[in-house]
Formats: C-alpha cells, sequence, structure tokens
C-alpha cells in the first residue's frame, strides 16, 4: 500500500468540477430552493406593506380610524368577511381601484385568505397613493380562527 496521495489546487478543482457536472441536478435543486427560501423575504420587503396581527388590527380600526380591504377571490369568501372590510378581489383590484374610498393618509389594511397574496396587493396600492400599508398576519384563516368579528356576505 502507498502512501495517501496529497492533491493540490488542480487535482481538487477538477474533483470539484467532476462532482458538479456528475450531480447537477442536485446542484440545481439546492438552487431552487434557496431562491423559493429567499423570495418570500423579498416579497414583503418590496411590498411596503408591515405585518400585524389581530390585536394591531383591532387597535387600528378603533383608535386610528383604518380601513379594511378583503382582496380574496369569490370562491374563497364563504360567505364571511371580517366586519367593514371592503371586498375588491385581487384580480380585480387595478381595474376596481376607483371603488376604495378609504382615505390614502389612514391606515389601510390588506388581507387574502392565509397573509401571503395580500403582500401581492401593496405595489398596487402604493402606486394609487396609499401611504400608510398593512398586510394581517395569516390573514382571514387566523381571524377566524381567534374567534374575531365577521360579517355575512
Amino acid at each position: 500500500m502507498g502512501e495517501p496521495k496529497i492533491l493540490g489546487f488542480r487535482d481538487r478543482t477538477f474533483v470539484s468540477m467532476q462532482f458538479l457536472a456528475n450531480n447537477w441536478m442536485l446542484v440545481l435543486i439546492m438552487f431552487m430552493s434557496g431562491a423559493m427560501l429567499l423570495f418570500p423575504l423579498i416579497q414583503r420587503r418590496s411590498s411596503g406593506m408591515k405585518e400585524i396581527g389581530n390585536t394591531r388590527l383591532t387597535y387600528l380600526l378603533n383608535r386610528e380610524g383604518a380601513s379594511v380591504l378583503d382582496i380574496r377571490e369569490a370562491r374563497e369568501m364563504d360567505g364571511r368577511k371580517i366586519v367593514g372590510a371592503i371586498h375588491i378581489p385581487l384580480s380585480q383590484l387595478k381595474d376596481r381601484l376607483g371603488e376604495l374610498k378609504a382615505p390614502k393618509d389612514k391606515p389601510l389594511i390588506v388581507y387574502c385568505a392565509r397573509g401571503q397574496r395580500s403582500l401581492m396587493a401593496g405595489s398596487t396600492l402604493k402606486s394609487a397613493g396609499f401611504t400608510d400599508l398593512y398586510n394581517l398576519n395569516g390573514g382571514f384563516k387566523a381571524w377566524s380562527e381567534a374567534g374575531l368579528p365577521v360579517d355575512k356576505v
């Protein structure tokens, strides 16, 4: 038996390149999963919305005259919404912004079914002049599971 061979820099580089070539699908999956983990973080920062929970939403409604926007699609509504919420589905938001009579300088709280799609509405609302935007963390699901009041539609 001979002594173990110590690989030089070029040999290690060759071995690394050979590994990447032989396992390109694994490397691709690794990069894609990393991108999928980072996407929600980037989306939150670029939406211009602040995350809030049920307690903060109640405070903003009662003390600061906030408006609430429900952007769930009609098929998701199941006949209920947060009390006083205006319903404009996300797919129609750009076309129906004129129906949103909320003051642009007051808080506007946006929610969807679980709190993820409502972030997409942030850029549309921001470009329409709304300055104080909030996303309900957990969406309508979190609100209704907490037993908080809802309106029948």
